[in-house]
């Protein structure tokens, strides 16, 4: 996977769509489980705010619609069915894509341009915004500022981890202090439950031989199929912008990575973690050399700042190397 795509202003936003896995998201197929009503509710709530209509909070402003809202939960109860669910239902200019594609996004542009960009659109959809990183949540931050005094609405959900639900934690109280200005015309929705994928955050420890890895390849399409070498991959990732690693990824549906091993540089560890949101998203199945997919994080950053972005990364490889 040796490429480096380049990209118009026009093409980066219009892949701001939802993922390929959430491209059939209505308000329709979201099922809530019956045992936690919050997530009924939930959908409840998001409806109404497509419409422009604030639910179970009052605004005191002379706003005609709330600001945004805010769906806070675990992994697997259902966010980013019912963010897409919000976005395929207005009707109106919108945009949606993870935290980190609109950070991307104004790394790629910069900020004056990715304002003027990003302010065209009437409906923003933030799939699991991050406060982990305060350079990018202040960055964050002003942006949803500048963009809400042009009339631009939002839709963000959490990344909370399971672990932090666990401790009775949730994200709404953290994002209300650093999203200053308008954190207080949010809808902040909690929903609660299981994952609905019983998928659990530390995953059984698998990887290959290499002869079972030639074996795997032998049943995969050898078109949409790359093998790399995984330090020569992470010296790869290094000089591309991340905005840019979803059209890498491209048609690409399988991707084998030899000799995998421990991430001991952060800088390389996270720009693996946008490579792997990206690969999600696109649903491409991954294998492994050396040393399993879901133990290539430490301990150290799977218990640091950082460790809500890893601890998703560990479950989605978990996911694609099923």
């Amino acid at each position: 996977m040796d490429s480096n795509p380049q990209a118009s202003i026009a093409q980066l936003l219009a892949e701001l769509v939802p993922p390929r896995e959430f491209s059939s998201a209505r308000f329709d197929n979201y099922l809530p489980h019956p045992e936690y009503p919050s997530q009924n509710l939930a959908r409840d709530i998001s409806k109404l705010f497509v419409a422009g209509k604030a639910g179970k909070k009052a605004f005191t402003r002379s706003d005609q619609h709330p600001a945004g809202i805010y769906l806070d939960g675990g992994f697997g109860v259902g966010k980013t069915h019912l963010l897409a669910s919000i976005w395929h239902d207005f009707n109106g200019r919108k945009a949606f894509g993870s935290f980190i594609s609109f950070t991307s996004l104004i790394g790629a542009l910069g900020f004056a341009d990715a304002l003027k960009a990003l302010g065209k659109f009437q409906l923003i959809c933030i799939d699991e915004f991050e406060l982990d990183d305060p350079g990018d949540t202040m960055m964050m931050s002003r942006l949803l500022n500048e963009l809400s005094s042009r009339g631009v609405r939002f839709a963000a959900t959490s990344n909370t981890p399971p672990s932090a639900l666990g401790e009775g934690r949730f994200a709404s109280l953290d994002f209300q202090r650093e999203i200053h200005g308008i954190a207080e015309r949010f809808e902040m929705i909690r929903i609660d439950g299981e994952d609905y994928r019983h998928r659990p955050v530390t995953v059984d420890e698998q990887f290959l031989s290499d002869a079972e890895l030639n074996d795997w390849l032998s049943t995969q399409e050898k078109e949409t199929t790359t093998v790399d070498d995984f330090e020569r991959f992470l010296q790869h990732l290094s000089s591309i912008h991340p905005s840019k690693y979803g059209r890498m990824i491209g048609n690409i549906g399988s991707v084998a990575l030899t000799d995998c091993h421990l991430l001991e540089n952060q800088v390389d560890a996270l720009r693996f973690v946008a490579f792997v949101d990206r690969a999600y998203e696109a649903q491409v199945r991954l294998r492994a050399t050396g040393r399993s997919l879901t133990a290539l994080f430490s301990p150290e950053y799977l218990s640091g700042g950082y460790r809500k972005k890893y601890l998703r990364a560990v479950s989605r490889l978990g996911a694609m190397s099923e």
